[in-house]
């Protein structure tokens, strides 16, 4: 790729171009997060939500956030940020709902 095609993409330089393709990987996760989300429904007919979606999602958003911070986006660094607590609390609900409890015995 040379220069002259970054910059009809709007990308000033290769270290922007990076910066793009980490961003483009971001939403990738997103994507992918659809997908699994899609798949998992249609095997099961009906609507559900499985454990990768919220990876997928955290790790999209996490990754984005970064692009968003780097771009210095108030508006973009505010909707993933809100979006990478909301996912990680999901996944904190999921798995404690998932551990065994373990009561204390029975005091006679």
């Amino acid at each position: 790729m040379n220069i002259d095609l970054l910059h009809r993409l709007g990308v000033e330089s290769w270290a922007e171009f990076w910066w793009v393709a980490f961003g483009l990987g971001g939403q990738l996760l997103f994507t992918a997060r659809f997908l699994v989300q899609w798949i998992a429904s249609e095997r099961a007919h009906r609507s559900i939500i499985p454990m990768a979606f919220w990876y997928f999602s955290i790790g999209g958003a996490a990754v984005l956030l970064t692009y968003a911070i780097y771009r210095r986006d108030p508006v973009f660094i505010l909707g993933q940020s809100m979006g990478f607590f909301i996912y990680l609390r999901n996944i904190w609900l999921i798995r404690a709902e998932n551990q065994p409890t373990i009561s204390a015995p029975d005091e006679k």
